[in-house]
């Protein structure tokens, strides 16, 4: 009877130990779940950092490009004028030498 005793006792240790071990186990695994889960989620929102930091930056560029194109067409109002008052020099001058 006290060999069946220790084996019931080994079994039951060896039972217990493989518990154990499973439990360790899926803690761990869970854990490591729980922790790629979060680097998603922040590598998410890296992203989503990084895609509105772009559309600031194409907004910005956008407004830039609106004020380039718009000092363009002023200084390009600006030469039409000079260009005026030239020709209209240029033909007083043209009178006043017949």
């Amino acid at each position: 009877m006290s060999t069946a005793l220790v084996v019931v006792i080994v079994v039951a240790v060896l039972v217990a130990a493989l518990l154990i071990a499973g439990a360790r186990s899926a803690s761990s695994r869970r854990r490591l779940g729980q922790a790629q889960s979060s680097a998603i989620e922040d590598d998410a929102r890296h992203h989503r950092g990084r895609a509105e930091e772009k559309r600031s930056e194409a907004e910005l560029a956008e407004e830039r490009a609106k004020r380039a194109r718009a000092e363009a067409e002023l200084d390009e109002q600006r030469a039409a004028r000079r260009e005026e008052e030239i020709g209209a020099e240029g033909g007083a001058s043209s009178r006043e030498h017949q």
